[in-house]
């Protein structure tokens, strides 16, 4: 047996309990999971605000640890290695697009939330060495969704100017970070001034609190014009302010919606030659380049806070709070 954290019924407290450990197929491999770190989407299915829910369940998509044994066509060199596990289940063949029958590792499938996880060989990629477990747990999902939008939708590119809307989140922070490593200049906002601070600590330029009035004219006076890129993750009534914001030519890439749909200018959109994105999650190439360029420029997550697995309800209620700066990360 293992002990893991499970949703047994939506809109019910979180489990930590003994649960069956299960047999590996041969392309499979079992991992010691050293870390796992809480994403947005875990809150919204406990709280059954995602589709096609299924209980019992081990939440979790974000892991990293050792691989402590293989199924018999896994190569031998993967034993006792340290991974992270790729959480983008059966993207498909094209790069443009996942295929329908893809999910996202914990849910339905069971995930990171877990002393261990039996996962295909062909998700693992090895832990940067730079990071420790839980700085390498902080990256899977936000790290992919991050990568795609900035730069296989986004295009950034070194002198690009981007603005990135709810720094302090896990995908806005891990884009700030990416983008400041990649050469763009990069402006942020936040509804907390000190969010905003720490994002001018990690590299930012500059930034506005978007519960201000005329936010966005204060941003375009500070920042002294206009952004080629914008990366959004709440949609809502205040998005209709990014076409403002865009220069000519720009790009606008949005990879969620906690504050609903939105409204837009199309005279805005064509004459400035606009374009708009949607993007979510990556495919297996981006989620390798994602760690390539970790390692490469030695980008370390920032982590929130950190909790046992026995603490899963607190650290629930403490995502669900919103104060974090970084990622809430689980020790196991």
């Amino acid at each position: 047996y293992m002990k893991a954290l499970i949703l047994e019924k939506v809109h019910q407290p979180l489990v930590y309990k003994e649960a069956g450990i299960t047999k590996l197929g041969a392309n499979q491999v079992r991992v010691s999971i050293k870390a796992a770190a809480i994403n947005h989407r875990d809150v919204y299915i406990s709280k059954g605000l995602y589709p096609r829910i299924q209980t019992p369940v081990v939440l979790g998509s974000d892991g990293a640890g050792i691989v402590t044994e293989l199924g018999k066509a896994v190569s031998e060199e993967w034993l006792n290695q340290a991974v992270i596990i790729n959480p983008s289940l059966n993207w498909g063949s094209n790069p443009e697009v996942q295929a329908t029958n893809y999910h996202i590792l914990g849910m339905p499938t069971n995930g990171t939330f877990a002393e261990t996880l039996i996962v295909d060989a062909s998700q693992l990629v090895l832990k940067p060495k730079h990071l420790n477990f839980e700085q390498a747990a902080a990256l899977p999902l936000a790290g992919l969704t991050a990568y795609r939008s900035l730069f296989s939708k986004g295009r950034a590119k070194t002198g690009d100017r981007v603005l990135i809307s709810g720094v302090g989140g896990g995908v806005a922070l891990l884009a700030c970070q990416f983008a400041i490593a990649s050469g763009a200049e990069v402006w942020v906002t936040s509804s907390s001034e000190q969010k905003i601070q720490q994002a001018i600590d990690l590299g930012a330029k500059g930034g506005v609190n978007y519960k201000k009035e005329n936010w966005d004219k204060a941003l375009k006076e500070q920042a002294k014009g206009g952004f080629d890129l914008i990366i959004d993750s709440a949609g809502g009534a205040g998005f209709s302010k990014f076409l403002d914001l865009a220069n000519r030519a720009g790009r606008i890439v949005f990879y969620g919606g906690t504050r609903g749909s939105f409204k837009i200018n199309p005279q805005k959109m064509f004459w400035k030659q606009l374009s708009l994105y949607g993007s979510t999650m990556g495919h297996k190439g981006e989620f390798e380049a994602m760690l390539e360029l970790v390692a490469q420029h030695k980008i370390i997550p920032v982590v929130d806070s950190k909790w046992s697995l026995e603490q899963g309800n607190e650290a629930f209620r403490h995502m669900d709070e919103g104060k974090q700066f970084g990622k809430i990360v689980f020790l196991i």
